[in-house]
């Protein structure tokens, strides 16, 4: 920072912030570049290819972190939402291809409640909030000892759950190997998608992580990269893809290769969308004017967008602004109808309507031209588009707006209040205390539509951004119902769910031992913290206890991508 005197004003100048301003790993060397830029995987990139201000070096310093893991390390575990890539320089993996006992992936295993379980809450809880039991911590399977080391982060050193038994694991179940120079979880990464498998470290291992950010940036630049990624998308997903998508599944195995080769990749926004969000919210903002564009009204029909991942908002202009006419999430479709009408009339049709990205969208483009060719001769007329709104006021889509404008879209299990009924007796609150020990999941307020209320509790996100970063697999998707919860075992207390939660309904809570004693870190002297938040009761036969106790029936759970918005009321 430096100042300017002479007669003018004193002003203060400082460098803007970048991305490399913060790289994955502080302790990667030039040294550490020198060798990788010689391993032939990361050789075969074209350097030249790469523009100065963000040279393949550059990535490679910046956005790769050298890790090392020891035999029975879990590297991936399905299920998760990785952001970032590996490729193997050194030692031996194993990849999960059958059933494998998911306890080995520190999630939470807990089944129903008994009946008598379920009602012993209301004796046997404790007058002292956030007990816990900590001698479950001392069984989880988390490795923390000296040499197991990781310069990325403090996450990888002391939080990664491994597998004790290898031989047995190999003996009973099925598994393939993987070996020097493999390439893995790129996909996940840069598709915003689950990672399908699990991996763990047969021998121990030295891996190079990419953060998507540098994956988005080699494959921008390198056209070798980008095609053999694109490549391994088309043989291990997108066929599979197409085949499962209404317009494509009467096509034979040949006509199909043939749209998957045609077939585009495109991606539109951040991949960390909250973090942009949360910003403009703070600021008193809007998202609206801040969505990239995917396709403007007016604009030729030049293929079909498939959303694979993300949501999208469709709208047409109206007066100096634009009205939302709905917004598409994965499995939905824009601008058929216009193809349609175009390839019947012989000529170009325009899009009737604009689309953009609500936070992060993940798509794929089918030409026009594959369309006319293999589709559309097949096709009967599309049925009615929603670009006729009839007799439909704005006051009828005024929930519509509110809903994409707070994210709410997002949202599977909202927790919704009428606030007509609602007579504040907080049942529901002490419901939910009684429920978990003692303190309750959610905070009974929140933004409000009319008499509406969607108060402070987990929604249950269909893209769960609080996943993206936890280093231990504690909060993840439960294989029944798709629940987002915590297993309370393998949690560090990091908070990096509770900060990438854009609606904060995550909350990190100290906790206390059997005895009532508040515990806290030897080395720190800080409160030992847990994350916390709505499980939808998910253990309890009756479900969510904070809707049965509302003696007005003024609470109740809402799915705003089915229930509320397609049937154009709460």
């Amino acid at each position: 920072m430096r100042e300017l005197g002479d007669n003018s004003e004193a002003v203060a100048h400082l460098t803007r912030p970048q991305r490399w301003d913060s790289p994955f790993d502080p302790e990667m060397t030039d040294g550490d570049v020198s060798t990788l830029l010689e391993r032939p995987e990361i050789a075969s990139i074209d350097a030249t290819a790469f523009p100065g201000h963000t040279p393949l070096e550059g990535i490679l310093s910046n956005d790769t972190s050298i890790v090392k893991f020891s035999a029975g390390d879990i590297v991936v575990r399905e299920g998760d939402y990785g952001n970032s890539a590996f490729l193997i320089l050194s030692g031996d993996l194993r990849v999960f291809t059958g059933d494998y006992p998911h306890s080995l992936l520190g999630r939470d295993t807990a089944g129903k409640k008994g009946f008598f379980e379920t009602i012993s809450q209301s004796w046997t809880n404790s007058s002292i909030a956030e007990i816990r039991n900590t001698e479950r911590y001392g069984r989880q399977s988390l490795r923390a000892e000296q040499g197991h080391t990781s310069r990325a982060s403090q996450r990888d050193t002391q939080s990664r759950v491994y597998i004790r038994d290898i031989p047995l694991i190999l003996d009973k179940y099925r598994t393939t190997k993987m070996s020097d120079g493999g390439l893995f979880g790129e996909l996940a990464a840069m598709g915003r998608i689950p990672r399908t498998t699990t991996i763990f470290a047969e021998t121990d291992a030295t891996l190079l992580e990419i953060r998507w950010q540098g994956l988005r940036e080699i494959r921008r630049f390198d056209e070798g990269f980008r095609r053999a990624i694109d490549t391994r998308y088309r043989e291990n997903a997108l066929r599979i893809h197409l085949r499962e998508t209404g317009l494509f599944s009467a096509l034979d195995d040949e006509a199909l290769g043939k749209v998957a080769d045609a077939t585009l990749f495109e991606t539109y926004g951040a991949f960390d969308w909250n973090v942009s969000y949360q910003r403009i919210r703070a600021a008193g903002g809007s998202g609206a004017g801040n969505e990239p564009a995917i396709a403007r009204q007016g604009e030729y029909a030049d293929g079909l967008l498939m959303i694979r991942a993300g949501f999208a908002r469709m709208a047409v202009d109206y007066g100096n602004g634009q009205r939302t006419l709905a917004y598409l999430r994965a499995g939905d479709t824009f601008g058929l109808e216009e193809l349609y009408a175009g390839w019947k009339a012989g000529s170009s049709v325009g899009l009737r309507s604009s689309l953009t990205a609500l936070g992060y969208v993940d798509a794929l483009r089918v030409p026009a031209n594959i369309l006319e060719e293999f589709v559309l001769p097949n096709l009967a007329a599309p049925p009615p588009g929603i670009h006729n709104q009839g007799s439909r006021t704005l006051a009828d889509d005024a929930l519509l707006e509110w809903a994409i404008e707070e994210r709410f879209i997002n949202a599977t299990k909202s927790m919704l209040i009428d606030l007509n009924l609602c007579v504040r007796c907080d049942d529901c609150v002490r419901a939910c205390g009684s429920t978990h020990g003692g303190n309750p999941r959610f905070i009974r307020h929140g933004r409000t539509f009319d008499h509406w209320m969607v108060a402070n509790a987990c929604m249950h996100c269909t893209d769960p951004v609080c996943m993206i970063g936890c280093p231990t697999g504690a909060i993840h998707r439960s294989r029944v119902g798709g629940i987002v919860v915590i297993n309370d075992d393998t949690c560090i207390g990091c908070s990096t769910c509770a900060s990438s939660c854009p609606y904060n309904n995550i909350r990190m809570v100290e906790i206390r031992g059997a005895n009532g004693v508040a515990l806290v870190d030897s080395d720190t002297n800080r409160p030992i913290v847990k994350a916390t938040k709505c499980d939808l009761c998910h253990t309890n036969p009756g479900g969510p206890a904070c809707v049965r106790a509302c003696p007005h029936e003024a609470l109740k759970r809402v799915d705003f991508q089915r229930e509320s918005l397609e049937e154009g009321s709460l």
